[in-house]
């Protein structure tokens, strides 16, 4: 399963494609609704979000931080885009779900339960924040 749509920002959507994603990747990219970042909703998994996931083989609740590969350090919880995971996640919102294919040949099925610390938010949080300040 697929879900209908994810999202993507164009800033991202530009820096991803540049990365010469894997195909899975390039064609869940291909099919994104990109926009202007500060115009993405704050349930999408977007990059440098932290997102909390099901795996529903498992039964197993991860949370994790979406990163660019040059980021990626599994000891803080990040993630890589180019990684299985990361792949899966980005664009989703919360409460939709997708299949898709691992190393090994194992399909599974993720769930987003939430986004936090998202980027475009944490902006805002601060631009009010020095506004009252």
């Amino acid at each position: 399963m697929s879900p209908e749509y994810l999202i993507l920002s164009d800033n991202d959507f530009v820096r991803l494609m540049a990365l010469q994603p894997g195909p899975q990747l390039r064609a869940e990219l291909e099919r994104a609704i990109v926009m202007p970042p500060d115009t993405v909703p704050g349930d999408v998994v977007t990059m440098h979000s932290r997102v909390r996931y099901l795996d529903q083989a498992s039964g197993e609740r991860r949370e994790i931080q979406v990163v660019y590969p040059d980021e990626a350090d599994l000891s803080q919880g990040k993630v890589s885009v180019l990684a299985p995971v990361g792949a899966a996640l980005l664009g989703l919102s919360v409460d939709q779900e997708i299949d898709w294919d691992f190393p090994g040949g194992a399909r599974r099925r993720l769930r987003v339960e939430a986004v936090m610390n998202q980027p475009r938010l944490r902006r805002i949080a601060e631009a009010r924040g020095r506004q009252t300040g």
